[in-house]
């Protein structure tokens, strides 16, 4: 488990991370030595299994933190990831404190949660089960996700539930909850990013957010966002060969 990441992550130091959609353990191993702070591993969107999961997170090693976007808001989910062994996980459509509750309890081990205990990579498969019981708790990631009108609407109920590492903003889905999908610079969308950091900074709680290029983050990183996502691995590759394209065609 990735504690100095943990505690980046609470003193709110700035945190630059890529989204890893492609069921690739190479891809992901050079996106970890390109000078990323973490990843954001995505299973929502994408067709990654946690068998992908698992071999993505051992090409990047344990050093590496990842973080990894679970599917749907599910115990099973919530239990096969983190015995994946990531740094913590993304729970998407967190929208009202009851949500937010459920992803804490089912994310941690009893006294403060209901996660069961079993033979997995997190703890070594068994070698160092114990010591890992005793610590997840403390050092897991749990990042509910706040992507749509009804959840910034709760925000100042969430924020008072102790045990959340965070805070993660999906600008794009907020955008289409309030009939503006994928206007993310529309200042209605932005007046929203911007009140959804207030509350939390109120509250002590860091932020984190997603952008597709470091133009679009640029405004979220002076708002205070320190937990940031910029592009996709698809988009780099994309870009990277039309920008190779044009130059030559010129």
């Amino acid at each position: 488990m990735n504690e100095s990441f943990r505690n980046r992550l609470r003193n709110g130091d700035l945190l630059l991370g890529a989204i890893l959609t492609l069921p690739s353990p190479e891809i992901a191993e050079l996106l970890s030595q390109a000078g990323f702070d973490w990843l954001f591993v995505d299973m929502e969107h994408t067709s990654l299994d946690v068998k992908d999961v698992q071999r993505i997170l051992q090409a990047v090693g344990k050093e590496f933190p990842c973080l990894v976007r679970i599917p749907v808001l599910d115990e099973a989910w919530i239990k096969k990831v983190l015995e994946s062994g990531p740094a913590g996980i993304l729970v998407p459509h967190v929208n009202t404190p009851e949500d937010a509750e459920k992803v804490l309890r089912w994310s941690k081990y009893p006294p403060e949660g209901t996660r069961s205990a079993g033979i997995s990579r997190a703890q070594d498969y068994g070698l160092n089960l114990q010591d890992y019981m005793i610590k997840a708790n403390q050092t897991l990631v749990i990042l509910p996700q706040v992507e749509h009108i009804e959840a910034v609407e709760n925000l100042e109920s969430f924020v008072k539930i102790p045990g959340l590492s965070a805070i993660f903003v999906g600008p794009y889905d907020l955008s289409g909850s309030i009939g503006k999908l994928g206007r993310v610079s529309d200042p209605e969308i932005q007046g929203l990013v911007q009140k959804v950091h207030a509350i939390c900074s109120k509250a002590g709680v860091v932020t984190g957010i997603f952008g597709m290029d470091a133009e679009a983050v640029k405004s979220y990183i002076d708002i205070g966002y320190s937990l940031v996502a910029v592009g996709t691995d698809t988009s780099y590759l994309a870009k990277s060969a039309q920008d190779t394209l044009r130059s030559l065609r010129k």
